[in-house]
């Protein structure tokens, strides 16, 4: 099967990624973690620095547990980053969705120095799954970044990625459906998605380029305006990644908000019933979802 890539190039800088701030509460040191813990600027190669901020706010009836998504952060060459969103439909089957999404991403921060992966996404993904024994399936997103400034992308299913510059999103993956509301995969099933069904992207990256990843409780309730007027306004990146998660949350509840999602779904047929289009009413509101949202500046 064909590996569907993009390569954007955007014109190159000296590579650096930069934060002014150390010590940000609520973000993450970057050293193989699965979990938030605070944060500090941590110093790559002298001409390249890294900061990563992190957030997540679980779906209200998955507080409990923490929500279905999780994430992991590293180090390694020039950093790491990945989120995996569990599929809520196993719960029907009893088993409980953010067994298979943790693993996962346990795996691949477990994997990410192997000599098999070769620093590539694509094999790490295909490692991670092959490792993964709980039942389940999870949407994925990762991204590897060069020292000298080439960001590599992989993705099945509909977390997302979004680069921004002095103020404008230069690049966005796309992604993957079956169908509305019906992403691509990795699963515990013989019959789903693997690696070679994700899509790839490389993309330069540039000095003050801002990274926003995240699960699809993010993309589906907050537009690109949004994210774009929050982190143009503030340099914390914790802040940036709290205040998005929150923006995304807060939508997700408003029954009246028209949100990406009720936009979509809208556009591919799917609306109110005729009786109440008649009394001029329309399919709005939020996704209700577990919210994660990462940020590399």
């Amino acid at each position: 099967m064909a590996i569907p890539m993009t390569r954007m190039m955007v014109p190159h800088a000296r590579p650096s990624l930069r934060l002014p701030h150390t010590n940000l509460p609520n973000a993450t040191r970057v050293n193989f973690l699965c979990l938030c813990a605070p944060s500090e600027l941590q110093i790559l190669r002298p001409e390249l620095s890294l900061s990563v901020g992190t957030h997540a706010i679980p779906h209200p009836d998955k507080v409990a547990k923490g929500g279905e998504d999780a994430f992991f952060v590293s180090s390694y060459r020039g950093g790491v980053m990945a989120v995996a969103d569990g599929v809520s439909g196993w719960a029907e089957q009893d088993v409980d969705p953010s067994l298979f999404s943790k693993e996962l991403m346990a795996n691949a921060s477990r994997l990410v120095d192997d000599e098999d992966v070769r620093y590539d996404p694509g094999f790490l993904i295909d490692k991670a799954h092959t490792a993964t024994t709980s039942r389940g399936s999870a949407t994925i997103i990762l991204a590897m970044l060069e020292e000298v400034g080439i960001l590599k992308i992989g993705n099945v299913g509909d977390c997302g990625l979004k680069l921004l510059r002095e103020g404008q999103i230069i690049f966005a993956t796309t992604p993957q459906e079956h169908y509305f509301d019906c992403p691509f995969q990795l699963s515990s099933e013989g019959s789903a998605q693997t690696y070679l069904d994700a899509s790839f992207s490389i993309v330069e990256v540039q000095k003050g380029d801002v990274i926003v990843m995240g699960s699809d409780g993010l993309f589906d309730n907050v537009f690109d305006h949004e994210i774009v007027s929050i982190v143009t306004k503030h340099e914390d990146v914790a802040e940036s990644s709290r205040l998005l998660a929150e923006v995304a949350s807060s939508h997700s509840r408003d029954t009246e908000f028209e949100s990406p999602y009720a936009l979509e779904a809208r556009a591919k047929g799917f609306d109110v019933p005729l009786w109440k289009k008649a009394l001029g009413k329309k399919l709005t509101g939020g996704k209700l979802d577990d919210v994660r949202v990462d940020l590399w500046f």
